[in-house]
């Protein structure tokens, strides 16, 4: 092999400059290092230097850009309305099964929390409370809800106590307890059932018309019946406050708030089949999401998993009666508000997950800024909501009414609604909030960070 040239390094590229030629150049300058960094050196000390300088703002601009997409992903993803603990409340010890049923939820909540959704609420549903206050004075039944009512606005926790009357040959006298309770409460929540597999019952319905006079006379601007309603073949280990109680205790429940999904989906896709296949893909997608997680929480505790009731919630501005409004770009209570209610329902069901509750469609008039602005014109009745219940769920949910309506009219508003649901046979519900001293074309003055005003309309 033919010996390299002594300038080059056996890869072909030049070898070092002898040292000496460097030395003679830099003996000149006293204190210099006898050699300067080659140049490739020099480039890469800038280079780093340059970095350095960027890498505060590098960060900078990954951490926005990370809690840019964190709160666009939290936009679209529906949260988690409530936790329901479902408990068969002994009046003895009951305040240490509070703080046990208190651990658990806390769990659920920080667990799914770090699943990356959002926990509103936690709530503990009991049994028909008439099975724990038998053989109370009125006065001791009342001095125990005060002390419930006080631990749980203290601990923070929703508190349903289920119904007064399960069947129509129940003590009326339990609905007369209930409507005192809920005058004074801050956070119990309680119902009567109008309707059940054994038909309608009549004289529950009287009775619920009696609490819906008394709270609306009772509680600052008539806000009393937010936490009472009338059910109709609502079964238990329901989720939907007011009306939950208990059946199958050391069970828990979730709720969802996703009117947001169902905008999503309707504000690019106009099509009914298209609709209903992409909101069943997008809101399973999270809808499976949550029900791994509460699987998990399942095998960790003690508590059994029941399941998610999938009905798109509102919260005021995050309106279903807007995401209604993008199908078909006309206003709810236009023709068609009904087909929309039943493509949302039929979307539901087909969601593979454990259902629990209405898992239908809820149009609540004072929880939703958009419905509440239709009543308000009058594009929305008593009729038609109940009409589009017929499809899909909740019946007549936060209804203003005149003041002075009668109980007579109230009885037979409920009449109609205990109807539906024993023809259909399914679950419905009535929260009637007649508003004392307000007229038909008057606005409510509600106080409530869950509500909205809205016009009160004549009576049909």
């Amino acid at each position: 092999m033919k010996p390299l040239p002594a300038s080059s390094n056996r890869q072909g590229t030049p070898s070092a400059v002898p040292k000496r030629h460097f030395e003679k150049a830099a003996s000149a300058t006293e204190g210099f290092s006898s050699e300067r960094p080659p140049l490739s050196t020099r480039r890469y000390r800038r280079t780093l230097l340059v970095a350095q300088a960027l890498l505060p703002v590098l960060l900078l601009v990954a951490a926005t850009t990370t809690k840019t997409t964190s709160a666009q992903d939290a936009a679209h993803k529906p949260k988690i309305r409530a936790v329901t603990a479902f408990i068969r409340l002994d009046r003895a010890k009951y305040e240490s099964q509070i703080q046990e049923t208190l651990k658990f939820l806390r769990v659920a909540k920080s667990a799914f929390e770090k699943s990356g959704y959002e926990v509103e609420t936690i709530r503990i549903t009991t049994q028909p409370f008439p099975e724990y206050t038998q053989g109370m004075s009125r006065a001791d039944a009342l001095a125990f809800f005060r002390a419930y009512d006080a631990l749980a606005v203290k601990e923070g926790f929703d508190a349903s106590i289920g119904p007064a009357m399960t069947k129509d040959s129940d003590d009326p006298r339990n609905a007369e307890l209930l409507a005192q309770v809920l005058a004074t409460a801050k956070t119990l929540e309680g119902s009567v059932s109008i309707a059940g597999e054994d038909g309608i019952h009549w004289k529950s319905i009287r009775a619920t018309a009696g609490v819906i006079q008394y709270l609306a006379s009772h509680t600052a601007h008539s806000q009393g019946n937010f936490n009472f309603t009338a059910a109709a073949l609502v079964p238990p280990n329901t989720p939907f406050y007011p009306a939950s109680f208990t059946g199958e205790e050391k069970h828990f429940v979730l709720a969802l708030q996703s009117a947001n999904v169902v905008a999503d989906v309707f504000t690019s896709v106009h099509s009914p089949d298209e609709a209903e296949t992409r909101l069943r893909d997008s809101l399973g997608h999270y809808a499976q999401e949550i029900e791994t997680t509460a699987k998990q929480v399942a095998q960790q505790t003690t508590w059994s998993y029941g399941g998610i009731d999938l009905s798109p919630a509102p919260l005021k501005e995050i309106s279903i009666g807007g995401a209604i409004e993008k199908f078909y770009g006309a206003p709810l209570g236009s023709s068609g508000t009904l087909t929309v209610a039943a493509i949302i329902t039929r979307a539901l069901k087909e969601v593979p997950v454990t259902h629990a509750g209405y898992y239908g469609l809820m149009l609540p008039v004072l929880e939703d800024s958009v419905i509440a602005q239709r009543w308000s014109e009058g594009r929305l009745t008593l009729d038609s909501l109940l009409s589009y219940s017929a499809v899909c769920g909740t019946g007549l949910d936060t209804i203003p009414l005149p003041g002075d309506i009668s109980e007579e009219q109230l009885v037979r508003i409920l009449g109609d609604v205990a109807s539906l649901s024993v023809k259909w046979h399914k679950p419905l519900s009535a929260r009637l909030l007649p508003i004392a001293g307000k007229k038909p074309g008057e606005v409510t003055e509600l106080d409530d960070p869950f509500l909205v005003n809205a016009k009160i309309q004549p009576l049909p």
